[in-house]
């Protein structure tokens, strides 16, 4: 059997590929390794469309302008129709900011690059409530570049005669060194962009070119250890390891093995993948595929954490009855109806869609999302979402000067502050509520802030963020401050993000990380650093840490207005706050016994109720993502710092008095 001809097998290896990465999407268990499902399709569509090419230039009459208007036939008719759908559902409930990143996702994908789009801005496996519904397009950009360029690259391969193949096989090898080598150097690209994914497809056109199976033997071995390859790929595979690369190997070889044992009449694979069961939803594949994700994207986004089996299980039936009606009555007669035969007319109906959807996409993302579209509540609590009182002004980064580390908040005519606040981006998250106890006071403070750069000079990790901690306690030495203010959110170095994100965790001297480990180096440094600070005479001030929120704070007030829900239930409960830093309030109580350590737990004012912690406050969000206090939290949480603010006025007055 060739690539020419219909085989069912290959329809049922689809099934297994579309349902691999369904079930990764949807959590099923046992499907830790299904976004290598992409693998496989790449192998069959560089097979396929490998083995048309070359049995049309065998014959005399392939065509450029007849392939890709075959191309245009089978894909793109269904990818407009879901990304207008996609975009139309987005636009009754995403934000402005959100739905301007779908819009210029669209414009991308309209383009055939939302690879490059998604390579810059964004990880495949960034699921969470803010999640791309698009995000999925980024292999069929892939595809459809391959298709843009292959016939040319084939073409030239063919000069040489009877050694195209070896031309075809150095590429797909430097495709996979490349590959390899961006896991280290660049893992997005490697992931994302063609160059490192040609070489899964150019495995199918080799395949093509390949005689079939002699034996029945041997097209059964080969698809017994075909399908054990892809198995076992599907099944091991975990998200965040280091793929595609070398990893991808096996999934390869083994769609490969599988498709080349369908080449045999008498292979197992042909009986068992070409069952009409899985022939049959391997024809729904491609529509599944597209459908699936932006369904499972907007549905999290209209109810997040509510997500129980039952609801994913409906949301994914729903999408695999959208795939049918996409197959059905969108693929099937464009494939059919006559008035686009022609190629050129083919062609020129996909330019046309594509310039569409292009163009609308471009309009949302010029328009800023169209807020028109948001109730003015809805509105007020999205753009909470950004920070506008200079919080960014005061976090350094590594190309901050020195001498601007630290910002001044206060008045300035006020001398040299005493007092220093210093930390992390939540610390920076603070200037709201300090520049209020400021003007309240009329006294200023100093801010030393750097993103991720915990406020303890043995826990600094990176070169730059050891560079400003040093810079941070010389300033400290140099400028006589009396009350040092450290705030930070400090669960990130012990436990990582609860989002599962370990890369700003405390490990040993060869990388690894252990909790326990993890905490007794928090705690010798912290202590190592008050103990100094105390032998100084300076006061310490210890800001606890924020409760974290479940969900993207803004957003979600935003989305509960839109669809008329109450905004007052947006809260976390304070039993998972305090869980999550019982270890950290146990050290901090321990070194508030000395009368010169102070505590100041800004839970005391956002859980008051002793219940819930709450995210909202006289119709504004508190946060500006899930973790960071929002401009509007100032007024709410400057109670908090009295007790510091009336020591430094008190200090002052002492110091007044002692002048003559």
């Amino acid at each position: 059997m060739t690539a020419k001809e219909y085989r069912p097998d290959i329809d049922g290896l689809r099934a297994l590929a579309v349902l691999a990465v369904v079930g990764f999407h949807f959590g099923v268990p046992g499907m830790g390794g299904g976004f290598a499902g992409v693998d496989v399709f790449f192998v069959i569509s560089g097979y396929l469309i490998g083995g048309h090419m070359l049995a049309e230039r065998a014959q005399g009459r392939f065509g450029y302008v007849d392939f890709w208007a075959r191309r245009a036939r089978r894909l793109l008719p269904a990818l407009l129709v879901m990304t207008v759908a996609t975009l139309l559902l987005a636009a009754w409930i995403m934000i402005p900011s959100d739905y301007e990143q779908l819009g210029r996702a669209a414009r991308y994908q309209a383009m055939f690059v939302a690879n490059v789009l998604f390579e810059r801005k964004v990880g495949y496996f960034d699921t969470g409530p803010d999640a791309t519904p698009l995000l999925h397009t980024w292999s069929l950009s892939v595809e459809e570049q391959f298709y843009l360029l292959f016939p040319w690259v084939l073409a030239l391969a063919l000069r040489s005669g009877r050694h195209w193949r070896l031309w075809i096989a150095l590429l797909a090898g430097l495709s996979l060194a490349l590959s390899q080598w961006w896991l280290a150097a660049a893992p997005r690209s490697a992931f994302f962009l063609l160059p490192s994914r040609a070489w899964e497809l150019l495995a199918g056109v080799l395949l093509a070119s390949a005689p079939a199976l002699p034996h029945r033997v041997l097209a059964r071995l080969a698809g017994a250890v075909g399908l054990v390859m892809v198995g076992a790929s599907l099944a091991l595979y975990r998200p965040h390891m280091p793929f595609p690369g070398l990893a991808a190997l096996p999934v390869v070889i083994g769609s490969v093995l599988l498709i080349w044992a369908g080449t045999h009449p008498g292979s197992w694979t042909l009986r068992s993948l070409g069952a009409a069961p899985c022939a049959g939803l391997g024809k729904l594949s491609y529509s599944w595929y597209l459908w699936h994700w932006p369904l499972l994207v907007l549905a999290r986004y209209t109810w997040p954490g509510s997500f129980t089996p039952g609801a994913l299980a409906l949301v994914a039936a729903a999408s695999l009855v959208a795939a049918y009606a996409s197959w059905r009555w969108v693929e099937q007669p464009f494939r059919q109806w006559r008035w686009l035969a022609p190629p050129r007319q083919m062609l020129a109906a996909s330019l046309a869609g594509l310039l569409v959807v292009g163009a609308v996409g471009q309009a949302i993302r010029e328009g800023g999302g169209w807020p028109w579209r948001l109730p003015a509540e809805a509105l007020r609590y999205a753009n909470e979402h950004e920070w506008q009182a200079g919080q960014k002004d005061c976090m350094a980064n590594d190309d901050t000067p020195a001498d601007a580390f630290v910002c001044r908040l206060g008045p300035k005519d006020a001398g040299v502050p005493t007092t220093l606040v210093w930390g992390d981006s939540h610390a920076a998250a603070l200037v709201p509520a300090l520049r209020a106890s400021t003007q309240r006071f009329d006294v200023p403070v100093s801010l030393a802030t750097r993103p991720g750069c915990p406020p303890v000079l043995g826990l600094a990790g990176t070169a730059g963020c050891r560079n400003f901690t040093r810079h941070v306690l010389e300033t400290i030495g140099r400028n006589g401050v009396t009350e040092v203010v450290l705030a930070a959110r400090w669960s990130l170095y012990l436990y990582g993000d609860e989002h599962g994100d370990m890369n700003y965790t405390l490990r040993d001297a060869a990388g690894v990380y252990d909790r326990a480990g993890a905490e007794q180096r928090f705690a010798e440094a912290l202590r190592r650093e008050v103990a100094g600070f105390r032998a100084q005479g300076r006061r310490v001030w210890l800001v606890a840490e924020v409760p974290l929120q479940a969900d993207m704070v803004p957003y979600q007030l935003a989305r509960r207005v839109m669809l008329g829900r109450l905004v007052t239930g947006m809260a976390r409960p304070l039993a998972e706050h305090m869980a999550r830093q019982a270890f950290l309030a146990q050290l901090f109580a321990e070194l508030a016994r000395d009368p010169g350590v102070r505590v100041l737990d800004p839970a005391s004012l956002l859980c008051a109720d002793g219940v819930q912690c709450r995210a909202e406050a006289n119709g504004h969000s508190l946060y500006m993502d899930d973790n960071h206090l929002s401009d509007a939290s100032g007024e709410f949480l400057a109670p908090l710092f009295v007790p510091l603010f009336g020591a430094i006025v008190g200090q002052v007055q002492e110091r007044g008095k002692g002048e003559p």
